[in-house]
């Protein structure tokens, strides 16, 4: 039996699990990917304390801190959650577990690119993370489709490797941070098409050019030897919404300030909130503010599991 299980070992979930261990209560960290996303961003330049530091880095920093203070880690898959009278059990691949809360720090997966095309070409030129697979483009020409500051951060990533970088996007005007727009701007690889979509994806083997929904350049065919898809996420939500755990029109799950959600004993932070600021400070805050919630749910309740 736990006090509290954390699914999901991102930012958030790390950082719930630090401080639930902190205050004492036997802590349950459950994810496929201990670490989560972040671990794939190369440079971290916003979380205070570090002027710069890589994300597996701060992955690795946060996973220490909370299994100083007792927190349990398991790389596993959480696959079922139920009521056990008013505790939870929680089913991964291969255990079960009870628990007398849950914080959900799930985080969200990427959107796919739904036009013809993009699933046939998934690893064989359509791609959705630059640092797992840019080096494949060193010296060729990839395209990063998306106008915010992930599709930014992926453009100047995939700028180090390739020799030309395409940012195509459907809006006016792409809208990174401030000084990742800078940085776009300043470099000679990077071109950027607005008011654009594609809506195909051609090759053979491998992909040789994006359609687009207009002419560029003369042409509707964009030559590209690779596509990286950056046009949001969608959150893993599906086990909280089990429990009867309320979600927006996105799909996010609802919170308060306390990180609570509309049912007793469930509590979530992180990406998978409706929270509409979604940094890796903001994660972390609210993990801690979820097990902060969490400590006092337990220390006022008596449990019959």
């Amino acid at each position: 039996m736990y006090d509290v299980v954390i699914i999901g070992g991102g930012v958030a979930g790390l950082a719930a699990g630090m401080y639930s261990g902190r205050l004492g209560m036997k802590t349950l960290i459950v994810g496929d990917n201990l670490g989560g996303t972040i671990t794939l961003t190369t440079g971290i330049e916003n979380y205070p304390g570090f002027k710069s530091i890589s994300g597996a880095e701060l992955a690795g920093k946060l996973r220490e801190h909370a299994q100083e203070y007792g927190a349990e880690l398991l790389e596993d898959l959480a696959i079922d959650v139920r009521r056990a009278g008013n505790c939870f059990e929680i089913s991964t691949s291969g255990k079960k577990f009870l628990s007398k809360c849950i914080i959900f720090a799930t985080g969200t997966k990427h959107r796919k690119l739904e036009v013809p095309g993009a699933e046939k070409f998934e690893n064989q030129g359509v791609h959705y993370c630059a640092l797992c697979d840019g080096p494949f483009y060193r010296d060729k020409v990839a395209a990063v489709i998306g106008g915010g500051d992930s599709a930014a951060k992926e453009a100047l990533l995939l700028a180090t490797y390739a020799k030309k970088v395409y940012i195509i996007y459907r809006g006016e005007k792409i809208r990174p941070e401030s000084i990742n727009a800078k940085r776009i701007e300043g470099s000679k690889k990077i071109e950027v098409i607005t008011r654009a979509n594609v809506v195909e994806i051609k090759g053979d083997a491998n992909v040789s050019c994006a359609v687009l929904d207009r002419e560029y350049k003369g042409s509707r065919e964009l030559e590209v030897d690779g596509l990286f898809v950056a046009i949001g996420s969608v959150p893993l939500s599906e086990l909280a919404k089990k429990l009867g755990v309320e979600t927006n029109e996105k799909g996010e799950i609802k919170i308060d300030r306390q990180a609570k959600t509309n049912v007793g004993g469930i509590f979530a932070a992180g990406d998978v909130t409706d929270t509409a600021f979604k940094q890796a400070i903001t994660g972390a805050a609210e993990g801690v503010t979820a097990a902060y919630s969490a400590y006092r749910y337990v220390n006022e309740k008596e449990f019959m599991c």
